[in-house]
């Protein structure tokens, strides 16, 4: 009966990941919304308490800092402060589902960026893949009936930055040797300091609209509550990928893409016509598709170097 805790750790761990990536989703739409909360100002809430938690956490010893220098993190801080920023922005102005969509375009984007600029081939069956999740992005945003042009643009840039994002997250890792945690405990601080001098120029910091304008109690434990959930995806997304298989991670990202579409058609009324759903359909084929080589790709890549001499 020794793996009973053990199962029982790893399923509390996929509820925590599933329960906070579709809350935080909701919750942000919600202070958009129907609070008028400030964007940027949020995003700082986000950064400020991702920090404090790792803070908390390296001190429990759940991870053991690493010096690093401030250059060394300067780029990422830009890019993760972008990346946030313009997601939250297209969250705010598009529909759930083109908000999800668009998030799919982040792959085509990363085999584009890492073709041309760091010279990585990818086999056919790859790109082919990219076909289809394209064009379910495409056939959803000409059918979205809340269709907004800032809000492609906001998509658009979010994709990009998230794209450069994620390769140099990679690349970053593997030149200074660090886990995901590591680096994030520099980059959270850094990324906030950049908005305190970004915001005044762009939102109201006193009196109406805010982010110390004269919000209500629960107003004020929603968008804590919002900080909160935002560190608990950060932080289960790296215990799944250390305590799972790159299988699981993804199926379960998939489960979580599906049911966030559904709660944005039920919760926040979005519309959805025949057309969106043959995309949404068509993207999901697609990523199905990507993950399924992908792992197929990784799992020979296995053989080979345990099958080596």
């Amino acid at each position: 009966m020794g793996w009973v805790p053990a199962q029982g750790r790893l399923a509390a761990g996929l509820l925590v990941n599933l329960a906070a990536s579709i809350c935080i989703v909701f919750l942000n739409k919600w202070l958009y919304v129907r609070l008028g909360f400030p964007n940027l100002s949020l995003t700082l809430v986000h950064f400020a308490i991702t920090w404090l938690g790792l803070y908390l956490c390296q001190a429990l010893g759940a991870f053991a800092p690493k010096s690093l220098r401030a250059a060394q993190v300067l780029p990422l801080a830009l890019s993760f402060c972008g990346f946030v920023v313009f997601t939250n922005l297209s969250l705010q102005s598009n529909t759930i589902g083109t908000y999800q969509l668009a998030k799919a375009m982040t792959t085509p984007v990363i085999v584009l960026i890492q073709s041309l600029a760091y010279g990585k081939s990818f086999p056919l069956r790859i790109k082919l893949t990219l076909v289809p999740i394209t064009l379910g992005v495409f056939l959803n945003s000409y059918y979205d009936v809340k269709f907004s042009a800032l809000g492609t643009v906001f998509a658009t840039l979010g994709v990009l930055v998230t794209s450069l994002y994620q390769v140099w997250v990679g690349a970053k890792q593997h030149e200074l040797q660090v886990n995901s945690m590591q680096l994030l405990y520099y980059q959270a601080p850094m990324s906030s300091a950049m908005l305190l001098f970004i915001i005044p120029f762009f939102e109201p910091v006193f009196g109406e609209g805010g982010i110390f304008g004269p919000w209500t109690l629960s107003a004020v434990i929603m968008v804590l509550l919002s900080g909160v959930i935002a560190f608990m995806v950060n932080l289960s997304i790296y215990w799944i990928i250390g305590n799972t298989s790159p299988v699981t991670y993804n199926m379960f990202g998939h489960f979580k893409f599906c049911i966030t579409l559904l709660g944005g058609c039920l919760l926040f009324k979005d519309p959805l016509s025949v057309n969106q759903g043959l995309g949404i359909l068509c993207t999901l084929f697609g990523i199905l598709a990507y993950t399924h080589f992908k792992l197929s790709e990784q799992e020979s890549s296995k053989s080979k170097l345990v099958q080596r001499p």
